[in-house]
């Protein structure tokens, strides 16, 4: 059984820093791309970052670009979401999610080329 946890959410100003872990399980986590969305209340699930399965390509929406790092470490089996600058917009649960093909060359941006979600953790960022 595949299971993703996210952890490092939490209630921080405008301006301030946080940085979001998704441990991995029950997957060869190396081999696939990886990818964060996050839920505003009232909104559709959107998409934020997505790294791919070697850590060597990485692809961001436009609102986050310079603010929010996507990374990943393969012998920990964790990818990673550091977020700066935050701002009140950015306000949502955060998911990370598993591509659902294995040594994908091209990054998605859609939640159903996603397979695998974890639970989400709340970031709440105050003005």
């Amino acid at each position: 059984q595949v299971q993703l946890v996210e952890s490092g959410g939490g209630l921080v100003q405008a301006g301030d820093s946080l940085r979001l872990s998704c441990a991995v399980a029950g997957r060869t986590f190396r081999t696939y791309a990886m990818g964060w969305f996050r839920q505003a209340p009232g909104k559709e699930r959107q998409f934020v970052a997505a790294i791919s399965w070697r850590g060597d390509s990485t692809y961001y929406i436009d609102s986050v670009k310079g603010r929010f790092t996507i990374s990943r470490d393969n012998a920990k089996n964790t990818v990673y979401l550091q977020m700066n600058s935050l701002k009140p917009d950015d306000t949502a649960v955060y998911y990370c999610a598993a591509d659902r093909e294995p040594l994908r060359a091209r990054l998605q941006a859609v939640s159903y080329e996603y397979n695998y979600w974890g639970q989400g953790t709340q970031v709440t960022v105050s003005s």
